[in-house]
């Protein structure tokens, strides 16, 4: 099918108090094309596909879709007209149905009545379409992972089967496979002449998917290019405005001999059945990294040993001694720390201050022997994580909200550094951040060993776990499949872990 213009940006301005987010940005949006627009958190993208969905007006310019000026009012015109929009944060009704989140606002009717063995079965058509049957139309949202909510909001924006399609970090959540297959969906969306806004802080994706590249920097347009005029180093260079490095540079650990396990799991189970007699030992200054499809129990896996799931089986020995975790707090006063998948729906408190949310957990601390709360020490401890980890905020009293996601996680670390932890378990920590940031947080992960402290990373990307963590653990539908040393781990090996056809006997080395 010929590419024929279906958007064009005229001088698209936004201005929010105390930043223009974009200025005087315009390029062209074919039918038929993938367009990814890249750029740092803070350069203007989301605010971009946020003016072109109708959640935002433009100060000034104005966009042409399909050969007429449009003016959206709310998100309902923009999907009305035939854009649709997969938000990079999740926006699902916790309490309702899989289903009736996809359909919200547009129910089918059976006379009066919704008609929900339709919007039921359309639903799964839609699951089964992105190979995802696993979720059921009936269950509730709460209830699903973060991995799993992200897919329903592919699925949701799907249904509307848009002329363009606008997504804000779609594969943020999902790991190799799932955005292998998820890929091939855009593909074939492309074949029948939907235009697609791609954004996606995975360089390797875009360079893999897109048609044309546009890059924003500081909310300005900097160029727009053919894919085959484009490479990462120069994508990178365009984003940050210098010549950048992102590589991770560790010294891998070797001296297992000489070192003691800190954390030893043993025949772990949980009681909702995602963790399976699951074995393994984390070594003093180790990064031990977890790896898997969604759904394979990682997260269970972490979530129950920090005592935020109910163990059925199995024992948890911290220096060689058996421990008893019967709750988050039992596992703090151990010297663990979890940072969680969801930074704003796990992590954050979104509407207090950059000091509240990075002070909560070590609060007693700070109280003097009349239990009063020393605001002097507060904003010293945390004046030096701001420093320490270079989170980039107006003030402390600044709301957390308005932070760009690289700093939000960072404002997240620096809670639970501030604690002192021995055991620091990551998961996808580097999820919806840019290059920027993920090169900082990868060095605060090497500090952190360096300084004695263990990390366990839990990661959807390849390049990440390789090129950071010592060892390399593999699950899938709630088992261990395999350790692997860093010498020895490869993309193929792990994901050969991952498939169903993987023997048994994978097991091999998982108490190495």
């Amino acid at each position: 099918m010929s590419k024929e213009l279906i958007c064009r940006l005229n001088g698209i301005s936004k201005i929010f108090p105390g930043v223009r987010a974009l200025d005087n940005v315009s390029f062209d949006i074919y039918s038929g094309e993938v367009h990814a627009v890249v750029g740092e958190n803070g350069a203007g993208k989301s605010t971009l596909m946020n003016i072109l969905s109708g959640v935002y007006p433009a100060e000034e310019g104005t966009v042409e879709f399909e050969g007429r000026e449009v003016h959206f009012k709310e998100p309902k015109e923009a999907q009305e007209a035939g854009i649709a929009m997969i938000h990079q944060e999740l926006s699902l009704a916790q309490h309702m149905t899989a289903a009736e989140n996809v359909y919200i606002g547009r129910m089918p009717k059976k006379g009066i009545m919704i008609d929900r063995a339709k919007m039921y079965k359309d639903t799964q058509d839609f699951l089964d379409e992105l190979g995802i049957d696993y979720i059921s139309p009936k269950a509730i949202v709460k209830n699903l992972s973060v991995s799993e909510q992200q897919l329903l909001e592919i699925v949701k924006a799907m249904s509307f089967r848009s002329k363009m399609l606008i997504m804000d970090e779609p594969t943020a959540s999902l790991t190799e496979g799932e955005i292998k297959f998820l890929l091939k969906i855009v593909d074939n969306l492309r074949k029948n002449g939907v235009a697609i806004l791609y954004i996606s802080h995975k360089l390797e994706e875009i360079m893999e998917i897109a048609d044309k590249i546009t890059v924003l920097r500081d909310g300005k347009h900097i160029d727009t290019r053919e894919k085959k005029d484009m490479d990462e180093q120069t994508m990178i260079n365009l984003m940050v405005g210098r010549e950048f490095d992102q590589s991770a540079h560790r010294e891998f650990m070797s001296d297992y001999e000489t070192r003691k396990p800190i954390l030893e799991v043993e025949h772990l189970s949980d009681a909702r059945g995602r963790v399976k007699d699951v074995s393994f030992k984390l070594y003093e200054g180790e990064v031990l990294g977890l790896t898997g499809l969604v759904g394979a129990g990682r997260s269970e896996l972490l979530e129950t040993i920090f005592g935020a799931h109910m163990k059925t089986a199995g024992t948890i020995k911290l220096d060689g001694k058996e421990v008893k975790i019967k709750n988050t707090e039992d596992a703090i006063n151990h010297g663990m720390a979890l940072i969680p998948e969801g930074r704003k729906i796990q992590g954050l408190f979104l509407k207090m201050s950059v000091e509240d949310n990075m002070t909560m957990v070590y609060l007693k601390r700070l109280k003097s022997t009349l239990g009063l709360l020393n605001k002097n020490k507060v904003k010293g401890i945390a004046d030096e994580y701001v420093d320490k980890l270079n989170v980039k905020t107006p003030s402390l009293q600044q709301c957390v909200n308005n932070l760009s996601g690289g700093n939000q996680q960072k404002t997240i670390v620096a809670r639970w550094l501030m604690n002192g932890p021995k055991i620091l378990f990551m998961d996808e920590p580097t999820h919806g951040i840019d290059i920027g940031a993920k090169s900082e947080i990868y060095h605060i992960i090497d500090d952190l060993a360096k300084e004695g402290v263990s990390v366990v990373l839990l990661s959807s990307e390849m390049p990440e776990v390789l090129s950071l963590c010592d060892r390399i653990m593999v699950m899938h539908h709630g088992e261990l499949r395999g350790v692997l040393g860093h010498d020895e781990a490869d993309q193929v090996k792990i994901m050969s872990y991952t498939l169903d056809s993987a023997a048994n006997d994978a097991k091999e080395s998982q108490t190495a």
